[in-house]
């Protein structure tokens, strides 16, 4: 093959590929649309809620292993599936440090799996090191602003640390994801970022209820986990990007 010919074979494949992601992830976008088409803020808790909610999630795991093969087992599918677990337990308040832990777990095994070789290691850079600087910065300092009003919680003996361990792991997570040099991986992570601090203004009685807050908590939530998934089903190609991106 000339170099003309070899560009439009990879550009085909590139493009079979995409179609053949976007068949993996149908599911997914079905079920988050039934989600917010069900979806009723002020319904009581059930079981019926707690599945429609971590429906997305499961099949996004369901597609991340049909994708990779059990490489992803322990890593970000079984970060997608202590996630699914942490939806259900929200759906109950009572349930809300449970839930926390499920979710704390997943960002564990997200930072195991971005650690792992399947994802190459840059060295950092200035804008790496800036990043993870900024990361620390904002992490440490919400969770300064946030103390006053976990220490007004009947529970906050234990939810102060356990909130503040949380944040490390999900900052850690961020960094890591930042590490591996894979756009989407890196952009999932601040999504998750952005979710869980919308969550926590509420939950914690921060401000008064946003008009469509829940909504913004779920749209950034599921918005991450679908960024997570498809990085670790791209991860070649996607870290290959960013590094063109770097240089530029």
């Amino acid at each position: 093959m000339d170099i003309l010919e070899t560009h439009a074979y990879h550009r085909r494949q590139r493009r079979n590929e995409s179609c053949a992601l976007f068949f993996f992830l149908l599911p997914f976008f079905l079920s988050a649309a039934l989600y917010f088409y069900l979806w009723t803020p002020d319904s009581p808790p059930s079981i019926i809620s707690a599945g429609v909610k971590s429906a997305p999630v499961l099949l996004l795991a369901v597609a991340v292993l049909s994708w990779n093969g059990g490489q992803s087992v322990l890593g970000v599918v079984g970060g997608l599936v202590f996630s699914a677990v942490g939806d259900c337990c929200l759906v109950w308040p009572a349930l809300f440090l449970h839930g926390m832990s499920a979710f704390a777990v997943a960002h564990l095994l997200y930072s195991l799996s971005f650690l792992s070789r399947r994802y190459a290691t840059h060295s950092s850079s200035c804008w790496t090191r800036f990043l993870y600087l900024v990361l620390f910065m904002v992490g440490g300092g919400y969770y300064i602003f946030l103390f006053p009003f976990l220490q007004k919680d009947p529970k906050a003996d234990v939810l102060t640390p356990a909130v503040g361990v949380y944040f490390a792991l999900i900052i850690l997570m961020c960094a890591l994801a930042a590490r591996t040099g894979n756009v989407a991986t890196l952009l999932g992570s601040l999504s998750f970022i952005v979710s869980d601090a919308t969550l926590s203004v509420q939950v914690f009685k921060v401000m008064a209820p946003m008009q469509h807050g829940n909504s913004m908590v779920m749209v950034t939530y599921y918005l991450a986990q679908l960024l997570i998934a498809v990085g670790d089903m791209t991860v070649a190609e996607d870290t290959d990007d960013f590094s063109k991106w770097k240089r530029s």
